[in-house]
């Protein structure tokens, strides 16, 4: 290869090497990142420790091949190889990892929306045939209790739907930063009254207002879903605390803090993921859907901000996210 073909090499993002004779006569920064700098003037076969990618080299017309674990265990390559003028081999390594990663959580999330609109549904049926029997249809108690049951099973149906297109919603538009100006102290009082009839929700604060370039109606939903949160799993009777404070960094940290039993340590870094419940009992008899604080996390950081939950066994849990003040 020239050097005008190795320069174009070293600006290509992909990890590229170039073997002859049986070494790596060259490896772009991208390829000295992933294998390491000593790979250049290595031995091939040192230098890419996979059967498939040696067997490439060696081919006499080269090829491709799907590999694993050529960073991390878990990661997939495809690795081309071409054939250079002189004997020369150019291969090229394509990370598929992100790729598989997404097509996993896709497959995730369709099952798991399956399984949580199956359960319910599979309920409703069950009691609908059952009424649909003259001798249970006809008894009075049984018939109202029945009714009670679909109820209940056709709004979690509802609520996840809603929650689900809500998740939509907010992933079509989660690289478009908002640019309205929201008064978060003024939605702040206004999720508290909402709910006053419910529970007991104290706001304190430190400034008059609190202006922040965001999108009113998906800040409003943060504030209810971390205040229901706190609500559902706070103590029976206990106050729920939301905090909101202007920093002198020019930022806006809001908490809710309930008074519940707190969550365990290793269920804290899983909270925002989709469907994940940390009390799956507790969290279906109060009708949670699992996706609350997946929405939280995504309406946040669309707001360029950042989400963060506390919690310790015993001691409540704190829910929190800062934001971006408008500058004065």
């Amino acid at each position: 290869m020239t050097a005008a073909e190795t320069a174009l090499l070293e600006h290509f993002e992909t990890p590229a090497l170039v073997v002859r004779q049986g070494s790596v006569s060259f490896a772009n920064q991208a390829a000295r990142d992933l294998l390491g700098a000593h790979v250049v003037g290595q031995d091939a076969r040192i230098a890419i420790r996979d059967p498939q990618v040696v067997a490439l080299i060696n081919s006499p017309h080269g090829g491709s091949a799907i590999v694993e674990g050529l960073s991390v265990r878990s990661s997939r390559w495809k690795v081309s190889c071409h054939v250079l003028p002189g004997g020369g081999r150019l291969v090229v390594l394509d990370d598929l990892s992100v790729r598989v990663s997404v097509a996993r959580a896709h497959a995730d999330f369709v099952a798991n929306a399956s399984h949580e609109l199956r359960t319910p549904l599979a309920a409703i049926l069950g009691y609908v045939e059952t009424l649909e029997d003259p001798k249970a249809g006809a008894d009075e108690a049984t018939r109202t209790r029945f009714l009670g049951i679909i109820r209940h099973e056709a709004k979690r149906m509802q609520a996840l739907i809603e929650d689900l297109m809500s998740l939509s919603r907010i992933e079509a538009v989660k690289h478009d930063a908002p640019t309205e100006p929201v008064d978060l102290l003024a939605l702040a009082r206004e999720a508290v009254g909402e709910v006053a009839g419910r529970a007991e929700v104290t706001l304190t604060t430190n400034c008059q207002a609190a202006p922040v370039a965001g999108d009113r109606g998906q800040l409003a939903q943060v504030l209810r879903n971390l205040i229901d949160n706190a609500i559902k799993y706070g103590r029976a009777g206990g106050t729920v605390t939301l905090t909101l404070e202007a920093t002198p960094s020019g930022r806006v940290a809001v908490s809710v803090h309930d008074e519940g039993q707190g969550i365990a340590p290793e269920h804290l870094p899983r909270l925002t993921e989709r469907f994940y419940r940390a009390d799956t009992s507790h969290s279906r008899a109060t009708g949670g859907t699992g996706l609350g604080l997946a929405i939280v996390k995504h309406i946040v950081e669309r707001h360029r901000g950042r989400f963060d939950i506390a919690s310790q066994p015993g001691m409540g849990t704190t829910a929190s996210f800062i934001l971006p003040l408008i500058p004065a």
